[in-house]
């Protein structure tokens, strides 16, 4: 703490927004730090700064590590930022690094406002192409998809109401996927009413899961391995026993409409059905134990490798916190259908990833896990792992790609192997500054190109370093 306590630390906007994140008004949170509220105001608003003693009541009232709370700007707010600065329309203004950082810091509200902003813009340039594809049709011009993502990313993928309901619940059914499996099946029937039958395809005429309400009957296809009817069995069995709860957290969400409530609830009870089969604190000490081992987890809760990584990503309970991984799941053509952020991520949200990654390599390599030491252009380091599955619905193969920052990689088994020389990675190739890559799709659009007739470098599209 000598550090801190020798400089003034104003710290307001993100004290301000952990208190929101904790649900506190300021009085709450002023009688739990022993403080006034004035005087949490005055911290909040920068006009105070935060004391060393301030700084270890925060961590030791809400469980929070004081070296992520006084570092640098908000990254993945800052990253979006670049991002969006970089682009054609505004990029001329030549907005310095400190400023971007600054706003990311200091103002994390009106970060998440340009960013939504673009977002609407990103949909408005669209437009051509979705009037072409619709026939001339209204185009909605938010996306429910993107407004969940950013909820749940806001939100770390956390959701402690639904993970402390699921856990009580599971520990009420029993432990191991043999007795749950039985359990459910008779809490669905006994309480509920609800039988549970596994159906030939022709049946479900290419729907996987489907619940008839009038004979009260969770059908389920043949084709399901035995993982996904786990699972669908404990998404049945969440929607009829935490029904409130779910309908609460997406009253909470405040979604913009119909579509994106619906997506919010079939995501909460997701969320729920993950709880019921992997509860928050046995699963988080075996994935602690097995220093998260993948396969391990998976059979020991008789779950899919899909369904681990993603509950993995919500291991976010105050006290019990696990490693903040982020999660890509990705098809052959490089398309991102799911993708949670954790603390940080060394791609760009709005582009594409970089093919010096290597995680495409997976698809070569089906069932084997690829794991990679990269480096991003500021230098902050991640493991990650990937590992290509046959879908569950067609053809073919997805990626699933799980990392985390590199100081965690001591306790992740996968990366004991990794060599110390990382791999240079960028965000996207239109983002990325780094020079003479081979590999490079677009230039930089913050960049001038630098051609010449008679040269032909490594690097298909050379440009000024100034």
């Amino acid at each position: 703490m000598t550090g801190a306590a020798d400089r003034k630390l104003y710290l307001g906007p993100r004290l301000r927004v952990l208190r929101r994140e904790l649900g506190l008004n300021q009085t709450r949170m002023a009688e739990e730090l022993g403080v006034s509220p004035s005087y949490l105001n005055h911290l909040e608003r920068n006009q105070r700064p935060l004391t060393a003693q301030m700084l270890l009541r925060l961590a030791s009232t809400y469980d929070i590590d004081m070296r992520d709370f006084v570092a640098g700007a908000n990254e993945a707010a800052a990253s979006d930022l670049h991002e969006i600065f970089a682009d054609g329309l505004v990029r001329d203004i030549g907005i310095p690094r400190h400023e971007v950082m600054e706003v990311a810091e200091n103002y994390p509200s009106v970060a998440e406002a340009v960013t939504r902003l673009y977002r609407a813009l990103t949909d408005l340039r669209r437009m051509p192409e979705r009037m072409e594809q619709l026939g001339s049709a209204p185009s909605p011009m938010a996306s429910p998809l993107d407004w969940l993502r950013e909820y749940l990313d806001g939100r770390h993928n956390h959701f402690s109401e639904l993970d402390g309901l699921a856990e009580a619940l599971s520990q009420e059914l029993g432990q191991g996927p043999e007795a749950l499996h039985a359990a459910m099946l008779k809490r669905l029937d006994e309480r509920h009413g609800v039988s549970v039958r596994v159906v030939p395809d022709d049946v479900l005429a290419g729907t996987l899961r489907h619940y008839d309400f009038h004979r009260r009957r969770l059908m389920l296809a043949e084709r399901l391995p035995a993982a996904s009817r786990l699972f669908g069995i404990a998404y049945q069995l969440a929607l009829l026993a935490l029904d409130g709860a779910i309908a609460e957290a997406v009253q909470r969400a405040t979604p913009p409409d119909q579509e994106a409530a619906a997506l919010a609830r079939v995501a909460f009870a997701n969320y729920a059905a993950a709880a019921i089969l992997m509860p928050y604190t046995r699963f988080a000490e075996a994935a602690r134990a097995s220093r998260h081992d993948l396969d391990l987890l998976a059979a020991r809760f008789g779950t899919s490798f899909e369904q681990v990584a993603h509950r993995l990503t919500t291991l976010g309970r105050q006290g019990a916190r696990g490693v903040p991984f982020f999660l890509l799941k990705l098809d052959a053509a490089g398309n991102v259908s799911k993708r949670y952020a954790g603390e940080a991520m060394p791609i760009a949200r709005f582009g594409g990833g970089c093919p010096r990654w290597g995680v495409q390599r997976a698809f070569r390599l089906p069932g084997e896990i690829i794991a990679a030491l990269v480096e991003a252009p500021d230098e902050m380091r991640y493991v990650s792992f990937a590992r290509a599955l046959p879908r569950t619905a067609a053809p073919g193969l997805v990626t699933i790609v799980l990392g985390c920052e590199a100081k965690h990689a001591d306790q992740i088994g996968y990366a004991d192997t990794l060599s110390t020389t990382p791999i240079p990675i960028g965000p996207a190739c239109h983002l990325c500054e780094r020079p003479d890559c081979p590999e490079r799709a677009l230039p930089p659009v913050t960049r001038a190109m630098d051609l010449h007739q008679y040269q032909r470098p490594a690097s298909p599209y050379p440009f000024r370093a100034t």
